[in-house]
């Protein structure tokens, strides 16, 4: 039998995804073996400093610990563009490729009925004004996963646009069908990007 404290560490190690029972008590064994007491006060310092400074940007909904992103604080960009993404992590996969100079959107997750998660639960509702108000934004690029979730939100997203004087293109080919953006390779986002079709 484990000392309470360890349980109630592997408990918390088992609530990021992917980590299992035996990974969760190998971490928290490493924490106590490994890790110096300098060590574990910088980790939990982290873990409360990102929840107390790092918020989404108002207005594209990407990660940030200033007013607004990097992105949108960015006058060079092109502003025609406006890529719609799951999540901040596609913004990084994304900008590592190098092939994209627009702006973002990011959901901030996916429409999933299964699950019970509509447009009223990701970061939809402010995309509309962003394309209608600014009057810039000539092509809307959605770049949500290939997934039964990423196709729904993708399909929707080109329903309520169709009556908007926008081109919709989806990512082209190089991704291919199942695959988290994230996981992606830069070679891969680079194509998918250069290769979108309108939808």
């Amino acid at each position: 039998m484990l000392p309470k404290a360890f349980e109630d560490l592997i408990t918390e190690f088992m609530k990021f995804p992917g980590v299992g029972r035996k990974t969760a008590e190998r971490y928290a064994l490493y924490t106590f073996d490994r890790l110096s007491d300098e060590d574990t006060d910088r980790f939990s310092h982290a873990i409360a400093s990102i929840k107390q400074e790092v918020h989404h940007c108002p207005v594209c909904g990407h990660l940030t610990d200033q007013e607004k992103c990097d992105v949108c604080s960015n006058p060079n960009r092109n502003d025609s563009l406006l890529m719609v993404v799951e999540s901040s992590k596609d913004v990084f996969s994304i900008e590592k490729s190098g092939e994209y100079k627009g702006y973002y959107h990011v959901l901030n997750g996916n429409i999933s009925p299964m699950d019970g998660i509509g447009p009223e639960d990701i970061n939809i509702a402010t995309l509309w004004p962003r394309i209608v108000d600014s009057n810039k934004v000539k092509e809307v690029i959605i770049a949500t996963s290939s997934t039964q979730e990423g196709e729904t939100t993708a399909l929707y997203i080109n329903k309520v646009l169709k009556d908007i004087d926008v081109i919709v293109t989806r990512i082209g080919y190089g991704v291919p069908v199942g695959l988290n953006l994230e996981y992606a390779d830069d070679l891969t986002l680079s194509k998918a990007i250069e290769n979108r079709r309108k939808i």
